[in-house]
């Protein structure tokens, strides 16, 4: 069963706005045992909309449309569709209508007669109940193909696809179980894991697909089985996975998305009753925030210094001209000592400190970009590690926390 998604909003073409819908949905359907074939992002233009759903039609089973269904005269989608099905009935909804004044209502906001066209559907159409906003989605089926027009809102297209279209496409369609299992690593990367785990690989039966997917110093592999019968694919992932962790014991961080490396180490630093603090440059307050992310960080994360500047490493955590002078700011001995006086202000259990050179310029150091000093301070003492992540200067931030939390992640372990 192939599905195929389609955005539709000149907003998206020009980078107004990121397309998290296609995202969000995609993984909606891979749930429930639905592929996703293709997605498509195209403007507001009636002709290339209905290119867009023959082509669709053509290659799956299942089409979903975003956007464009607005009481404007901009947002053309609806009449679009109605055309493409060579439907001129329309049918009026009036629960559509008391819908939305009793929305407008709840905000005091007036309604207005071009509210009324919101109610109007093809006659063709199933009509969604879009229980959060003002267009209702609408359900074709043509030609042993399913047809889903959805707003572009996300809370509203996250409500119906919940609550009408993937019940709806369960019921109309004789589904496969698909699993997906990610585990989560760090250190090394997919060339060198690929070798490790050859003859492994090699070995997994028809049913369960590995994929690499590589990001700034991590690599997630995911697992994908996909089959009839849900029990036998949970057993064969259960035991290649088992087989996985005996291989590769020393570069795994978790499993799945939630068990990212930054949780793994506050799981840790919990069980341990350990705090943590931060001295951040070049990465701006980012280890931080990332590490906040995750729920409950309060109870270990003490807090953190962002010394993008020299006056503020001297202000903030008492670094002194001299060393500053000696050393510069991006260098071992500057490193250490931020590390030191998080770990002495803060009164935590561990430190982590990251000076560096970002780019595209060197600034006033003599270090060339790319260069980063990744300092880890604790109660028994500092050390301080120096690398080159190259260039461009998002590649060498990002490889930058991903390391940091390397770093501490095998400290910690080290220690329990």
């Amino acid at each position: 069963m192939n599905a195929e998604i389609i955005t539709i909003g000149d907003e998206i073409l020009i980078g107004q706005i990121v397309d998290t819908n296609s995202q969000w949905i995609a993984i909606e359907l891979n749930k429930i045992g639905v592929s996703v074939y293709q997605i498509s992002s195209i403007q507001d233009d009636e002709q290339h909309i209905l290119n867009a759903l023959k082509e669709a039609q053509e290659r799956a089973d299942i089409v979903i449309i975003t956007g464009g269904l607005g009481p404007t005269k901009d947002d053309i989608t609806k009449k679009t569709i109605a055309r493409y099905f060579n439907d001129t009935q329309w049918v009026s909804y009036p629960e559509v209508i008391e819908h939305i004044k009793a929305l407008f209502q709840k905000i005091n906001h007036p309604y207005r007669e071009v509210q009324n066209y919101q109610a109007l559907l093809p006659s063709k159409a199933t009509y969604l109940k879009n229980a959060f906003g003002t267009a209702p989605g609408m359900w074709f089926y043509e030609n042993d193909t399913v047809f889903v027009s959805l707003p572009g809102v996300p809370y509203e297209m996250k409500g119906l696809i919940t609550n009408e279209v993937l019940p709806r496409i369960q019921k109309q369609f004789q589904l496969p179980f698909v699993l997906h299992r990610t585990v989560l690593t760090f250190g090394q990367g997919e060339s060198v894991i690929a070798e490790r785990i050859e003859a492994w690989e090699d070995q997994l039966p028809d049913c369960i697909k590995l994929a690499y997917l590589p990001s700034f110093g991590k690599v997630r592999l995911r697992l994908s089985a996909k089959g009839k019968d849900k029990a036998v694919l949970e057993n064969s992932l259960k035991t290649k996975l088992d087989e996985l962790q005996l291989l590769i014991p020393d570069i795994i961080s978790g499993f799945e998305e939630t068990e990212t490396l930054e949780k793994r180490i506050g799981d840790l630093l919990t069980q341990k009753g350990a705090t943590l603090s931060t001295a951040e440059s070049m990465t701006g307050g980012k280890i931080a925030s990332t590490l906040v992310a995750t729920p409950g960080a309060s109870s270990y994360f003490k807090g953190g210094f962002v010394t993008y500047t020299e006056a503020m490493k001297k202000e903030l955590l008492g670094l002194s001209s001299e060393l500053i002078d000696t050393y510069t700011v991006v260098s071992k001995e500057v490193t250490e000592q931020m590390a030191i006086a998080a770990l002495n202000k803060t009164q935590s259990d561990y430190a982590i400190a990251v000076t560096g050179n970002a780019g595209p310029t060197t600034d006033d150091t003599d270090k060339s970009v790319g260069v980063v000093f990744i300092a880890l301070a604790s109660k028994e003492g500092v050390f301080v590690e120096e690398f080159n992540f190259g260039q461009p200067r998002e590649k060498v931030i990002n490889r930058t926390i991903t390391k940091a939390f390397e770093i501490l992640l095998k400290e910690i372990i080290k220690n329990s």
